[in-house]
């Protein structure tokens, strides 16, 4: 049997099959679908003041209410899906995250329409390859840093909600911008080995 491979600190996650899962396959891959960088923005929107696992667990839950995170949907909400959503107990149940939701996806549609791709707008702010951090403990990544200040600025210009450097910096961890597992975590080369 293969010994447990070595993963990133992550408070919570040994053990969890759903965190390890997410963190072996998913955390950190680059991703450049525009549908897909916008979904993960939301839900790290839905996650402020709140830990991603709960989020995680969530998260096929936010995807039956959010229609597939399709924002030609989203961008239709009324007032009854707005209280739908806000009946409904599988996600996280929030007016002002709701409607940042609901904005975002509008924001998302508009830029589309002046031409302005959602994924080349993102990931044009690291030059269109992911940068390689080489943390050795978790203590060592940062929160947040002067890049996701100002990605922050860009989304909060265009109109976007939820979107402060915190918020973003996770988005961006998590979406392969940035390369942020441990050295020492087994995903650490495999993940530098998918950029561009």
């Amino acid at each position: 049997m293969d010994p447990t491979p070595q993963r990133c600190g992550w408070r919570g996650m040994a053990g969890d099959p759903l965190y390890e899962a997410y963190h072996d396959t998913e955390w950190g891959v680059p991703e450049y679908d525009s549908r897909a960088l916008w979904e993960k923005l939301v839900l790290d929107g839905f996650q402020a003041g709140l830990a991603w696992i709960t989020i995680l667990r969530k998260r096929d839950a936010f995807r039956a209410a959010f229609d597939g995170f399709d924002p030609e949907k989203v961008a239709a909400y009324g007032e009854a899906d707005r209280a739908r959503l806000m009946g409904d107990a599988g996600i996280i149940r929030s007016n002002a995250k709701i409607d940042a939701a609901i904005g975002s996806a509008k924001i998302y549609l508009a830029m589309r329409d002046r031409g302005e791709d959602f994924s080349a707008f993102c990931w044009s702010f690291v030059g269109e390859k992911p940068l390689q951090n080489r943390w050795e403990a978790v203590d060592q990544v940062p929160a947040q840093t002067p890049l996701a200040v100002e990605v922050s600025k860009a989304l909060k210009t265009r109109g976007f909600k939820f979107v402060g450097p915190v918020i973003v910096y996770a988005w961006m961890q998590a979406v392969g911008m940035v390369n942020d597992h441990l050295t020492c975590c087994f995903r650490h080369d495999a993940v530098k080995g998918m950029a561009h």
